[in-house]
């Protein structure tokens, strides 16, 4: 279980401290699909930085399983089991696909074995495997393998990061049945993502609403899905991505 006890975060600006989240009390239950949504600006992608120790808090505390994990950075969380998949996937110049799986997995995974990843995340894996991570990639692509890697990593817990950002519907379609695969074959896994688009709230466990900097509301899909769409804390696929 992912707990934060009272975390808050501030950054400086040139009117001094600025308090982004303040006061957060948040419970992530083993084995749930739960989705973080609420309005711009209300600190949901600091919050998936904090939980994945980008950033770290300026008071509370972060625990993993009951181990106090505030002060670990991305990389010692990730030898505990958290996998983060970014806004915006870095582009690695050089580095094959087949590599990057290989350092997601943290073996030498076989070319095979890489490629039944890729094929989960709708990629034609013998179009992929010795591409670059570079610009001849689009943004769809760049989510669908940057999922694969967190899949070959076999996550405790995985948090996505407004997925949907930077591309078309067509690729967010795709996404969508991605996560709809991961959500019917989820096992020992918690997934976390950041979202405020419809089609991805309507296949959560759990919704979490952030708001102003603090949890505004928590509670099962049936219970806060109609009280969300149509308000400034959900937006329509269809409207969004064109």
């Amino acid at each position: 279980m992912l707990e934060l006890k009272n975390v808050s975060y501030q950054v400086e600006d040139e009117l001094g401290q600025k308090e982004i989240l303040h006061d957060v009390n948040l419970k992530i239950e083993d084995k749930k699909y739960v989705v973080i949504t609420g309005p711009n600006g209300g600190g949901k992608s600091t919050l998936a930085k904090l939980i994945a120790g980008i950033w770290k808090p300026t008071a509370g505390q972060i625990l993993l399983d009951g181990e106090d994990i505030t002060d670990l950075g991305i990389t010692e969380r990730a030898r505990k089991g958290i996998g983060y998949a970014f806004q915006q996937p870095v582009r690695f110049k050089g580095i094959q696909v087949l590599d990057l799986m290989r350092i997601a997995a943290g073996k030498n995974l076989s070319a095979a074995a890489a490629c039944e990843y890729l094929s989960e995340v709708g990629l034609c894996a013998k179009d992929y495997i010795n591409r670059e991570i570079n610009a001849s990639l689009s943004g769809g692509e760049l989510k669908r393998i940057e999922i694969a890697t967190v899949l070959a990593r076999k996550t405790k817990l995985s948090v996505f990061d407004e997925p949907e950002a930077g591309i078309d519907l067509w690729s967010f379609q795709n996404l969508i049945r991605v996560f709809e695969r991961m959500r019917e074959e989820i096992h020992d896994s918690t997934i976390l993502i950041i979202s405020h688009q419809e089609r991805i709230l309507q296949i959560a466990d759990e919704i979490v609403v952030i708001k102003d900097g603090g949890i505004a509301e928590q509670g099962p899909l049936e219970a806060l899905y109609p009280k969300l769409v149509g308000t400034d804390a959900t937006v329509d696929t269809c409207d969004r991505l064109k």
